[in-house]
């Protein structure tokens, strides 16, 4: 009988985190659920998936990647639980719109503790069981805007485009220990992280107000033709948690997959351009005084 694989997802308690512990609970992993209030999260995941109370295979852990004293003690509680994990699915991650002169430095601060340090932080936390039982796949779920800054969301790119370029150093240090890493690039999904929840610091009447409202209605409409349900996304990790290559990167949604495909085509300018044309940005010195 093939022995019960376990999962740590960060973030494990709504949008993409939710759907994907659900996911692999029905599929037969044992879930371990990171998240800031894990009573509640876990009422949800039963609710959800018909477990009961007292079932070893899903389980919650207090963590709050804002707080870096929660980190250590999280990983303790995951290595009693189920020892080494066999996946760790960094998912966690928050959002904010605005300008890069606009966004105040404190937000920046707090993107990238969320986004890419407590990542950092949980996986030095867990690498050394996992490196000692010589196996394992840790899967880190970044964004479109981990492939090219995107205009008005400048600090979650670079946090993003951080933890994309941390997750390709780390597969090629941990690879000869018998560890795997992937990056699912993820589209637009139905998650409240591109809703009203979504804090936006865009001055509608500083120097930027002009394309504000274009950019914010577009966006707003690509959200409601485009996003996809989160069980999709769910998906896609399950497969990606199945592979054996050290290091992997796919994209989940035709918009990631398009993304991707014309990064690695494209000139740089071009796509600056277009990605710019479709925003609604105007030429280059069109608000030159």
């Amino acid at each position: 009988m093939a022995e019960t694989r376990s999962v740590v997802i960060t973030g494990a308690s709504r949008g993409l985190g939710f759907a994907s512990a659900a996911h692999l609970y029905t599929r037969g992993w044992r879930v371990i659920g990171a998240m800031r209030s894990p009573d509640v999260g876990l009422e949800r995941l039963r609710a959800a998936t018909g477990a009961a109370v007292d079932d070893p295979r899903l389980i919650g852990v207090r963590l709050d990647l804002e707080d870096p004293s929660s980190i250590p003690s999280a990983a303790k509680a995951i290595e009693e639980a189920v020892g080494a994990p066999d996946a760790l699915v960094h998912n966690a991650g928050v959002a904010a719109v605005g300008t890069a002169e606009e966004l105040p430095f404190e937000v920046w601060e707090r993107l990238f503790r969320t986004n890419c340090f407590g990542a950092v932080r949980l996986t030095q936390q867990l690498l050394p069981s996992m490196r000692a039982a010589g196996r394992g796949r840790i899967v880190v779920v970044s964004s479109q805007g981990g492939i090219r800054g995107m205009p008005w969301v400048s600090a979650y790119s670079a946090s993003k485009g951080a933890l994309e370029r941390w997750a390709e150093a780390l597969a090629g240090e941990i690879a000869p220990f018998g560890l795997a890493v992937t990056i699912l690039v993820a589209g637009t999904f139905a998650t409240d992280i591109i809703t009203e929840q979504t804090p936006h610091y865009g001055d509608p009447n500083g120097p930027y107000s002009k394309p504000y409202e274009t950019i914010d209605r577009r966006g707003r409409a690509m959200v409601a033709r485009l996003a996809n349900p989160p069980e999709r996304f769910a998906s896609a990790l399950a497969k990606a948690l199945d592979e054996t290559a050290p290091f992997a990167r796919h994209a989940v949604g035709w918009d990631a997959r398009l993304l991707l495909f014309g990064s690695r085509l494209l000139p740089g300018r071009l796509l600056h351009h277009l990605l710019s044309r479709a925003m609604g940005l105007p030429a280059r010195g069109a608000w030159r005084k």
